[in-house]
């Protein structure tokens, strides 16, 4: 198989699984966190703290970007598939005009937080390089068919804007209107897998450095309060038309 369709092909295939890929790397670094020396930690107060405060302002720049681009995009577009490569028109205004895969470093972002608050440069370093290796392969499928359906236009648009850091001076106002609905529906799961990521984090570090088990921390209570929160939210979702445009 040539080089071109290996990629395209790979990229289909971890599309399909790319919500789940991230939890995977997640659980295989979890042995970082255990090797890690925490001598810092015990030495210079700050440190958690400033770890916390970054990882946590890191995730929810991702949650915003990722939210922004669910809220702004309109059904039948590039945005909105979850399953297959699906575009009934192409994205070229609002987010789309500074970065071609928002959504991609919305998710980058997100993990990037969690990674930064674990306090493991190493984990932190592979993690990232995995992320980078599987992203780049999703993002090269997506834009095979985008290529393919949209031809000179996806060509030429892709030449302006940049695929993974945003350029925020091209930025052109998009048509759609904001719709925190589309957001509440779409994106609870992942904010639960967030929070569950982090009070793991935070309570297997917390007994490593200090060898007793605390469940009360400020993180395990938001766990609880994202899993409460998924719970009304899917309910609303399948139940009801409340979470509808």
């Amino acid at each position: 198989m040539a080089l071109i369709h290996s990629f395209e092909t790979s990229g289909n295939f971890l599309f399909k699984y790319r919500g789940q890929i991230p939890v995977f790397i997640f659980l295989v670094g979890l042995p970082f966190i255990y090797f890690a020396d925490y001598n810092c930690f015990t030495e210079n107060s700050w440190i958690e703290p400033a770890l916390a405060i970054g990882g946590v302002c890191v995730s929810l720049a991702g949650i915003f970007i990722r939210s922004y681009t669910i809220g702004t995009t309109p059904k039948g577009t590039s945005g909105r598939n979850t399953q297959k490569q699906i575009a009934e028109s192409l994205n070229t205004k609002g987010i789309y005009s500074i970065v071609r895969h928002p959504l991609y470093v919305g998710n980058y972002l997100m993990w990037a937080g969690l990674l930064i608050f674990a306090g493991n440069a190493a984990y932190f370093l592979v993690a990232s390089l995995m992320y980078w290796l599987y992203y780049e392969r999703i993002m090269y499928a997506e834009e095979r068919f985008l290529e393919k359906k949209f031809g000179q236009t996806y060509l030429d648009w892709s030449l302006k804007v940049p695929a993974f850091i945003p350029a925020f001076s091209k930025f052109k106002k998009g048509d759609e209107s904001f719709f925190f609905k589309d957001v509440l529906r779409r994106e609870y799961s992942g904010l639960f897998a967030m929070s569950f990521c982090f009070a793991i984090v935070d309570v297997l570090r917390h007994y490593f450095i200090t060898e007793t088990w605390d469940f009360c921390r400020p993180t395990i209570y938001i766990a609880l309060f994202c899993l409460v929160l998924l719970v009304i939210l899917r309910s609303l979702k399948h139940y009801t038309q409340v979470l509808n445009r």
